[in-house]
């Protein structure tokens, strides 16, 4: 008896007939683990399957969706379609003939899901702290990352949801840089603080949430988490992915970006600039130019259809 390169068992003609009984149950038990292989429901499967090997599948008739077994448990592979979270729904929405509902998460928890499935998810890290040299030379604080990704799987259970905190705004050093936001294995990386003085002109990381300080020791950034970074042309130069700093009157902000995940259009994840209003849960970057401020905290919503 042979086997193909995959471990698949065959006969060759030179087995003998004695020989047969073996291979054609060495087959058998090859397709019982890599066929996927059709029960009535999950306790039909656990009764046919008690010591089921990673890799292994099968499909369950009262759901019609397909699992694999990840090592430790089924997991749920084909025929997925949306999830369900058991969280108080923050509100609901029609768009496109689709409805809708989401939870936003303003502080940490635990993101329920009793049905896995797709989800729509908005994960944004905290907004930086400004610096400050102690004259007019004030630097603002970078924009939180941006992560905004559709058709994302849950799997039923628990999922821990961690919201960033703004970093804290300084006289005389560095402000500190915002709080990574986290829906499980899903991170928005916090926006760079604003340096406490420097003469270097630095351009916002395009696409990404990044940093407002001078030195590359305090920079922080990370592309494909936000929109077009800001400018800061003379005087103390800073600017951070996501958003931008400025000092004295010569600045350009990032512009942010606008999701409308929750039904409406907000922008988020602003740069430091003047204009930065100071908005909880927006991941926005402090304001500059003689004041020194805190940046604001960052922000988790997750979407369902229902």
């Amino acid at each position: 008896m042979a086997v193909t390169p995959v471990g698949n068992p065959y006969v060759e003609s030179s087995d003998r007939v004695s020989d047969y009984p073996g291979a054609s149950e060495a087959l058998a038990e090859r397709i019982d683990i890599v066929g996927v292989n059709p029960f009535a429901n999950a306790a039909a499967r656990d009764a046919a399957i008690p010591s089921p090997v990673q890799g292994q599948m099968c499909s369950l008739n009262d759901d019609n969706k397909g699992y694999r077994y990840d090592g430790s448990e089924w997991v749920l592979f084909s025929g997925a379609g949306p999830g369900n979270f058991t969280n108080t729904a923050t509100g609901t929405f029609s768009a496109g003939g689709i409805d809708y509902k989401y939870i936003t998460f303003t502080g940490s928890g635990e993101l329920i899901v009793d049905q896995a499935g797709f989800a729509d998810i908005l994960v944004i890290g905290g907004g930086a702290g400004g610096g400050n040299s102690g004259n007019t030379y004030t630097t603002s604080g970078g924009a939180g990352g941006m992560l905004e990704l559709s058709s994302v799987f849950f799997s039923a259970g628990s999922h821990s949801v961690t919201v960033g905190a703004g970093g804290v705004g300084s006289v005389g050093y560095a402000g500190s840089s915002g709080v990574d936001s986290l829906l499980g294995d899903y991170v928005a990386v916090g926006g760079g603080g604003g340096t406490a003085s420097g003469s270097t002109l630095l351009v916002g990381i395009p696409g990404g949430s990044g940093s407002g300080a001078i030195l590359a020791t305090l920079s922080k950034g990370v592309t494909n988490q936000g929109n077009a970074g800001g400018t800061r042309s003379g005087g103390t130069g800073n600017a951070a992915g996501g958003g931008a700093g400025g000092a004295a009157s010569v600045s350009t902000a990032g512009i942010g970006r606008a999701s409308s995940i929750t039904g409406a259009s907000v922008t988020y994840a602003v740069g430091g600039s003047t204009a930065t209003s100071q908005t909880a849960n927006t991941g926005n970057g402090c304001g500059g130019a003689g004041s020194v401020v805190n940046g604001n905290s960052g922000l988790v919503i997750v979407r369902v259809v229902v």
